[in-house]
């Protein structure tokens, strides 16, 4: 349920948090503390997943989030949900993917953004934005297709990244990945790689491009979330 420090991958929170926030957007939401079964992805449009070290499946779970993928069903992958033992196979499905075990990590450090394409909607109110947060390096990246970067960080100089020989490096923390499992339909993914701080997944500038990412995976109009106004009540008398 919570594998970090006070404050830091605080799932439970976040199933909270984002449950009433996306509900008052507008959103028909569920979410569990398990891996979704084929029937619960069977009526979804986006799944949002918040867990380190997601990418270890079971057979059936493997089964059931390919069936969701190559049926268009679309992914939001945060923080280091997308680390897992096979990277290559993760990255498949989102773009891409670090292995677990490895040192392809800043821990807490400056994370400032730099939007690379600065006509995404997503990327709204980000360029130049700065986070104490964790950025990542040393990674598994799809390449056919590509990812589409939204925004790159060049890896803050922490002890880790030093001691790595990755301190300096420019890599790309968000970015979307639109591609086809072979005889399925056309799925989207997008991955914000930062969240290792609770607190940055409200920060004002963040939860705005969170919420037009998860519409745009979802094939909603970007802003549909961003922009929900709750219908008016019905008279009274």
């Amino acid at each position: 349920l919570k594998t970090h420090g006070p404050g830091q991958h605080d799932y439970p929170q976040f199933l909270a948090d984002f449950s009433k926030i996306l509900t008052e957007k507008g959103a028909v939401v569920d979410g569990s503390y398990h891996a979704p079964f084929a029937e619960e992805l069977a009526k979804t449009d986006v799944m949002i997943i918040f867990k380190g070290d997601a990418g270890y499946f079971t057979p059936s779970e493997k089964a059931a989030l390919e069936a969701y993928v190559k049926r268009g069903g679309g992914l939001v992958m945060l923080h280091d949900s997308m680390c897992g033992p096979d990277p290559e196979y993760m990255a498949s499905l989102v773009g891409g993917a670090k292995k677990h075990g490895e040192v392809n990590y800043t821990l807490e450090g400056t994370v400032a953004y730099n939007v690379v394409d600065k006509s995404s909607p997503i990327m709204a109110g980000i360029d130049g934005l700065s986070l104490h947060d964790e950025s990542f390096y040393k990674m598994t990246w799809a390449k056919s297709p590509a990812i589409h970067v939204l925004a790159s960080v060049k890896t803050d100089s922490t002890p880790t990244a030093v001691k790595a020989g990755h301190a300096g490096e420019v890599v790309p923390q968000i970015w979307t990945y639109e591609h086809t499992l072979a005889g399925g339909q056309p799925a989207r993914a997008f991955v914000w790689m930062q969240g290792h701080e609770y607190k940055n997944m409200t920060d004002p500038k963040v939860l705005p491009m969170l919420l037009r990412g998860i519409a745009w995976a979802g094939k909603k109009p970007v802003n549909e979330l961003v922009d929900y106004k709750p219908p008016a009540p019905p008279p009274r008398g």
